[in-house]
């Protein structure tokens, strides 16, 4: 099932981005693994699959060494400080870094650790209170203050759009994360790049796409049903 479904995200992601006059290279595919088991991550490995996001810093720490040494882990969930330290080092990306504090904290790990995190600003777009996330109005300004952090890259901006059957009603949400990240990028901020904005989910990642999603977060649509929680970083 897993590699049928892969199959299946792969080829609507080529069509979209061809529609859309865009390289399906482009696209970076994050399986979102959470709750899933190490053996149905095994499955999407050799599908071809190697970047696979989590949220929960535990869960991960647990399944990388179960797991091939050449996987780029994601960090897609909330991030509280005092777990910093277990994933500086070990992983790609932090998509869903949302305060100067948290930005403080992996850059003391990471100049400790000898290693460059890559980070990205997560903005709520949406202005859900559900969600995490800082205002389009206040991401600019966070940005720059994390520039001067030693060991830590600003990369670009995450969105966690609201929950909708109707993926195409998050296209103006996607729209405005796009156009943030020009706007930040225009700044010419020492340190900072605006190249990666990690949008769109199982069930909008299609609008994502065709707005300029450089990351996509799939879980349903690869590894089947599963219990959200209440975090929804990754459907």
């Amino acid at each position: 099932m897993i590699r049928e479904n892969l199959k299946n995200v792969r080829e609507q992601i080529q069509a979209i981005c061809l529609k859309a006059g865009r390289d399906p290279g482009a696209v970076t595919l994050i399986a979102v693994s959470k709750t899933k088991p190490v053996e149905a991550l095994r499955e999407a490995y050799e599908a071809g699959v190697r970047d696979f996001g989590e949220n929960k810093v535990q869960e991960l720490t647990e399944k990388i060494p179960q797991l091939p040494p050449d996987i780029r882990w994601h960090v897609i969930g909330h991030l509280q400080r005092n777990k910093v330290k277990y994933i500086v080092g070990k992983v790609a990306l932090i998509h869903s870094v949302d305060s100067f504090r948290l930005a403080e904290e992996i850059s003391r790990e990471s100049v400790k650790k000898g290693v460059e995190t890559h980070i990205l600003i997560e903005v709520n777009v949406a202005g859900e209170e559900t969600k995490y996330g800082v205002s389009c109005d206040e991401a600019p300004n966070l940005v720059k203050e994390i520039s001067v952090l030693p060991g830590v890259r600003v990369k670009g901006l995450m969105t966690i759009a609201p929950y909708t059957v109707d993926g195409e009603k998050n296209r103006p949400y996607f729209d405005k994360l796009v156009q943030l990240s020009v706007d930040i990028a225009a700044k010419n901020i020492d340190n900072v790049s605006m190249d990666v904005l990690s949008m769109g989910m199982t069930g909008d990642y299609p609008a994502a796409l065709q707005a300029g999603a450089t990351c996509i977060r799939v879980g349903t649509g690869i590894f089947g049903e599963r219990d959200y929680g209440a975090d929804g970083t990754g459907r």
